[in-house]
C-alpha cells in the first residue's frame, strides 16, 4: 500500500451490542467496549465515537437506534477527505447478523469510503471488491448460524408449547417448582398457585364483572400497597410513569392481568391455543364475560368509571316518541325552587324525568324481580350456542388423536400429519373462542346478595357502574313517553317496561 496516499488521521467509531441481558446489567457490552478501546489503543486510532446496545437482537429486526447513529456518523465523518473512517466492532455477528442489513451496510459504506474493522480479527477496506465480499462471506455464516438456531428455538417453544409449559419466567399468579434429579441437579419445574397473587387476580376479575371500573381497581390496589407484577424485577423498559421499583399497577397492567388466556388454564403459540399444565385461576366462564364485557365497552365505548347517570345513553332507556336516548340537564322553575337534574331526550328534548324518581322507579321494579329465587335464571342466558360450540371443538381435537393414530400406523406420511394437526388447531382455536363469545357476558356470583331476600339492600350498595351492569343483564329496557296527566307523584303509566330476552316485562 502507498503510505502517501493515507489521510492524516483514522478516526474510528466503536460498535458493542449484546441479544440478551433481560436484566441490564451490561457487563458483556462494557467488556466488549473495553477490549474495542484497547483494540483502538493498540492500533493508534482516535476514537470518534462510542455506540452501545444493550438486551438488542440484530437478527430479529427489531429496531437498533444506536446503530443507526453509528452508520450515519461514521458517513458524514467520512465526508472530510482527510479523514479514514474505520467502524469497529468486536466480531461481524455483533455489528450485524441479518443479509439485507449487511448488505445495506457494505453498500452504504463503500460509497463513503469507509473502513471496517472486528478485534477479533480482519481490517476490510470497503472501495475494494475483494474485501467487500470476503466481509459478505464471513456475516452469511453468521446469518447462517442465527437462523439455525432460530429455527431450533423455534421447534423448542413449539414443544413447549403443545406439552402446555411455560416459556419464559413464571407468570404472576403462579410460583415456580423445580424438580431434581439424584445428583440434586435441576431436571424440570412446574408452575403451582400462589396464594396471595392468586387472590389478587381473583379480585381483579370479579370486581370488574360486578362492573368496578380499571381506575378504580387500580387506585386501590396502589392505596392497599399491593406490589404490581415485576415489583424489584431490574427491567430496561418500565411503564409511563411507573416508579423504579415497579411496584405501581397501572390501568392498563389492570386489564392485561385480567385478560390473560393464562387464567383459564391456556397456553397461547403463535396465535393457537394449547392446553396448560398449569392450575387456572378463574373459570372458563367468567373468563368469557370479561372478554365479553370489554368488547361491548369497545363497541359502544363507554367508560363504565365515567358513568354518573343510572339511564344515559346505551339501549337501556330510550325516548318513547323518537327513539333518541337520554341526556341529563337541570329542569325546573327556579323561581319555585332549585332546578333538578332531569333525563332529557337528546334529540329534541321531547320526553323529560326527574332523574331521582324515574331511578327510584327503575329500582323497585328491579328488586322486585331480584327478590324472586328463579331471578338468578334470568341472568344465565342460554348456553346451548357456546355448548355447541364447544362440542365442535371436541369433535376437533378427536379428528387430531385420529390423525396422530394413522401416522403411528403408517397410513399418513409426517409432512400430512404436520398439515392436518397445524389446520385443526387453528379450527379448534376459533371452535374455542367461539364459545367463550357466546356465553353470558354478566357473572352473577361477583354481586353478594343481589337475588333473593337482600336484592334491596344490595341494590342499593351498588355504584351507578354496577347498577348499569344490573340492568343489561337483566335485559331490562325502558320507553318513556310524554306524561298525560299534570299532578304530584311519578306516573308509572308513561313508562314502557321490556323483557328483552322475552319480549315483555315479568310481573313484579
Amino acid at each position: 500500500m502507498n503510505t502517501k496516499t493515507l489521510p492524516r488521521r483514522t478516526l474510528v467509531f466503536l460498535y458493542a451490542r449484546i441479544s440478551e441481558d433481560p436484566r441490564d446489567r451490561r457487563r458483556g457490552v462494557n467488556r466488549q467496549m473495553s477490549d474495542l478501546r484497547t483494540f483502538s489503543e493498540e492500533n493508534g486510532w482516535e476514537v470518534g465515537g462510542e455506540y452501545i446496545e444493550n438486551d438488542v437482537s440484530a437478527h430479529s429486526g427489531e429496531e437498533r437506534p444506536e446503530y443507526d447513529r453509528l452508520m450515519a456518523d461514521a458517513i458524514e465523518a467520512a465526508r472530510d477527505p482527510g479523514i479514514r473512517v474505520i467502524v469497529v466492532g468486536y466480531h461481524p455477528s455483533r455489528v450485524w447478523r441479518r443479509r439485507v442489513e449487511r448488505a445495506q451496510a457494505i453498500e452504504d459504506l463503500r460509497h463513503a469510503k469507509c473502513w471496517v474493522a472486528f478485534e477479533s480479527g480482519g481490517l476490510f477496506n470497503m472501495t475494494k471488491a475483494s474485501d467487500r465480499s470476503q466481509l459478505a462471506n464471513l456475516g452469511e455464516s453468521d446469518t447462517a448460524e442465527s437462523e439455525v438456531k432460530s429455527e431450533r428455538v423455534a421447534r423448542a417453544a413449539l414443544e413447549r408449547a403443545q406439552e402446555g409449559r411455560a416459556n419464559g419466567a413464571v407468570a404472576y399468579g403462579w410460583r415456580r417448582q423445580y424438580e431434581y434429579d439424584a445428583r440434586g441437579q435441576v431436571s424440570g419445574f412446574h408452575d403451582v398457585e400462589d396464594p396471595v397473587q392468586a387472590d389478587i387476580v381473583r379480585d381483579i376479575v370479579e370486581r370488574l364483572l360486578s362492573g368496578a371500573s380499571l381506575l378504580g381497581i387500580t387506585a386501590d390496589l396502589n392505596e392497599r400497597g399491593v406490589p404490581a407484577p415485576g415489583a424489584g424485577m431490574q427491567l430496561k423498559r418500565r411503564a409511563v410513569g411507573q416508579n423504579a421499583d415497579g411496584s405501581l399497577w397501572n390501568k392498563t397492567s389492570v386489564k392485561k392481568l385480567a385478560l390473560r388466556p393464562a387464567n383459564v388454564g391456556i397456553r397461547v403459540h403463535q396465535g393457537l391455543e394449547y392446553k396448560a399444565a398449569w392450575p387456572a385461576l378463574i373459570t372458563d366462564e367468567q373468563y368469557a364475560r370479561l372478554r365479553n364485557l370489554f368488547a361491548e365497552r369497545a363497541d359502544v365505548r363507554e367508560l363504565p368509571g365515567a358513568r354518573k347517570h343510572l339511564l344515559t345513553w346505551g339501549e337501556v332507556a330510550t325516548c318513547g316518541p323518537c327513539g333518541a336516548v337520554f341526556r341529563v340537564a337541570p329542569r325546573g322553575n327556579a323561581k319555585r325552587g332549585r332546578k333538578k337534574p332531569t333525563y332529557i331526550c337528546d334529540a329534541s328534548g321531547c320526553v323529560g324525568r326527574n332523574e331521582e324518581a324515574l331511578d327510584r322507579y327503575v329500582g323497585r321494579v328491579v328488586v322486585g324481580v331480584l327478590s324472586r329465587p328463579e331471578a338468578a335464571d334470568v341472568f344465565r342466558g342460554d348456553d346451548s350456542a357456546a355448548l355447541s360450540a364447544l362440542d365442535r371443538a371436541e369433535g376437533l381435537k378427536a379428528r387430531q388423536e385420529a390423525a396422530a393414530e394413522d401416522y403411528a400406523d403408517g397410513i399418513i406420511t409426517r409432512e400430512q400429519l404436520r398439515r392436518i394437526t397445524a389446520k385443526l388447531a387453528k379450527q379448534i382455536t376459533e371452535a374455542q373462542s367461539q364459545a367463550r363469545r357466546l356465553r353470558p357476558a354478566f357473572d352473577l356470583d361477583a354481586f353478594d346478595g343481589l337475588v333473593g331476600p337482600r336484592a334491596a339492600e344490595a341494590w342499593e350498595a351498588l355504584a351507578v357502574p354496577q347498577k348499569r351492569r344490573v340492568l343489561d343483564g337483566l335485559g331490562l329496557r325502558l320507553k318513556v313517553y310524554p306524561v298525560a296527566r299534570r299532578g304530584p307523584g311519578f306516573d308509572e303509566t308513561t313508562i314502557a317496561l321490556q323483557w328483552a330476552r322475552t319480549g315483555s316485562c315479568p310481573d313484579r
